[in-house]
């Protein structure tokens, strides 16, 4: 059966994370077939360093080859709708990186389109697809904690170097949030399902972006959910979850965690080692192939609407900080 090949639209440190991924991947019939950047000289040194087949001087001409299945999106935040739309139009199926958009109405726009053109799109929350999170998601759904009423967690990292100076720039949809929040909101959201309610409150720095929130929402069966995130101080990102018949803890780094810790009454601590193979980049590009060569136009685990909701939580967060972007 002939490879998925995925052309990377982008050239920052996650389109090299996925693109190591892919090279990993040969043997599972992935491939990067084409990597694509506004300067054509960046894309081919680029596709040299990863042994990428094609580089492409723009990302309509990506999004013209015909030899390309699938489109990785991993531009900045603020790009993420008009590059996934540019490549749903031209016939890509798309995993775009996280998070989905901006704003709900443009992942409703995102949504739409690939509908509307038979394709393929998932976001990239990779954390979704990681084997410590999937089992967190089993323990949850099996009554090991019994009822869950409360998840709690957050982490706090203090930007340094040129590589996390979009994190300040509001003009490419930084802000601790939508970067940092987005893991909270959505693995939150997967176990509790949608918020039903969200009170929040943060502080926008100097550059304009959000460097602190933390929000409460409540969700169906009268759950709750406390979470922070931080550009202003420093602790490691963990994530509890607390039910009637004892909790669970996430280990810290929340994004990519490898270990999960049972603690019930009236037994010993349960620790249990998940680890990952190469970055764990790869579990989503498996799930993208499993959906497309099963004719999946989006990944049960991954739905659209468990996107769509994450970004109308986040909608509700920044709203209540006073967090804007241009674009909106």
């Amino acid at each position: 059966m002939k490879p998925l090949r995925f052309g990377i639209v982008g050239t920052g440190q996650m389109a090299a994370n996925f693109a190591a991924e892919l090279a990993a991947l040969r043997g599972a019939d992935i491939l990067a077939a084409g990597v694509a950047s506004r300067r054509r000289a960046v894309a081919e040194e680029f596709a040299a360093r990863h042994g990428i087949e094609r580089a492409f001087g723009s990302y309509e001409e990506l999004g013209a080859d015909p030899d390309i299945d699938v489109a990785y999106i991993a531009t900045p935040h603020v790009h993420h709708e008009a590059h996934t739309l540019l490549c749903l139009r031209s016939g890509k199926h798309v995993l775009c990186e996280k998070p989905l958009a901006i704003n709900a109405a443009q992942a409703d726009r995102m949504i739409e389109c690939a509908r509307a053109h038979g394709r393929f799109l998932m976001e990239a929350l990779w954390t979704r697809f990681l084997p410590a999170f999937r089992a967190v998601r089993q323990l949850v759904a099996g009554g090991a904690l019994g009822r869950v009423s409360l998840i709690t967690g957050g982490g706090a990292f203090v930007p340094g170097g040129n590589g996390d100076q979009y994190l300040l720039n509001r003009s490419l949809g930084g802000g601790v949030l939508l970067d940092a929040g987005v893991y909270y909101v959505s693995l939150v959201e997967d176990l509790l399902g949608p918020a039903r309610r969200v009170q929040a409150s943060g502080i926008i720095g100097s550059q304009g972006v959000d460097e602190q929130d933390q929000w409460l929402s409540e969700h169906a069966d009268g759950a709750q959910a406390g979470c922070y995130v931080s550009l202003r101080t420093r602790r490691p990102p963990e994530l509890e979850i607390l039910g009637e018949r004892g909790r669970l803890l996430l280990h810290a780094p929340v994004f990519c965690p490898t270990r999960l810790t049972l603690v019930r009454p009236g037994e010993a601590d349960e620790v249990r080692d998940y680890p990952i193979e190469g970055s764990g980049y790869r579990y989503q590009a498996l799930e993208v192939l499993r959906c497309i060569r099963a004719g999946l136009a989006e990944s049960p685990e991954m739905p659209l609407a468990a996107s769509r909701a994450v970004m109308a939580t986040m909608d509700q967060i920044r709203a209540q900080v006073g967090m804007r972007y241009p674009v909106e």
